[in-house]
This record gives C-alpha cells, structure tokens and sequence, in this order.
C-alpha cells in the first residue's frame, strides 16, 4: 500500500460490453467537474477523494478506506478493481461485470 500511496487523477476511463468489443471512452459520460477531481490514497489505508478545480454542485467529496490484497483494490467507495499495471506514476486497474455479466471498465490514474 505504502508503493501505492499518493495523489491520482483519472485520465482514462474505457468500457468493454464483452472482450471482443471495441472500447468506448467512459469520460465523455462523465460531467467536467467530475474529470478534475483527485484522489488521495493514503499509506495507512484510508483515502480522500477532493472535487477540486471545477467544483460540481454540490461538491463531490468523498473519505473511507482502501486496501489491496495481490493485486486487487478494495475500498468502501470509490476504488474496487484489479490492478492490470503499476509504474509508480500510472496505475491501471479493471473491473469486470461491473455494468453487465461480461463487460470490463478499465481505469487509468496518474500520479499527480
């Protein structure tokens, strides 16, 4: 958790109905002020997600706890998923059925 531990931005956001689709940019779904926001992710396993720069309203704020067993992200809210790759800048992590039995979101966060 400690390698993990920093401030992220989302920059990527892909759905996949099955695996044999083409993805689909998931950002553009998503309203402006929530494209900007940061998430802390705190080496003693809790985390804070800031609406910062364009403020949605109300603001989006969020707080709990994460944890990663393996490779596998837990949270009580924001973060759940598979962690597909790590370089100590950018984290991609998945999350299967998560609309639909068969279907993936891949997400992509940059340290910021």
């Amino acid at each position: 958790m400690t390698s993990l531990a920093g401030s992220y931005k989302l920059t990527s956001l892909q759905y996949k109905s099955d695996a044999s689709a083409a993805p689909v940019d998931y950002l553009q779904f998503m309203e402006d002020c929530e494209k900007d926001d940061i998430l802390i992710l705190k080496d003693d396993g809790t985390y804070v997600s800031n609406d910062v720069g364009a403020v949605c309203t109300p603001a989006e704020n969020a707080e709990g706890a994460w944890l990663v067993k393996g490779n596998t992200l837990s949270s009580d809210g924001v973060l759940n998923g598979t962690i597909a790759s790590y370089d100590c800048k950018t984290m991609i992590y998945y999350t299967d059925n998560a609309i639909r039995p068969g279907d993936r979101l891949t997400f992509t966060m940059v340290k910021q």
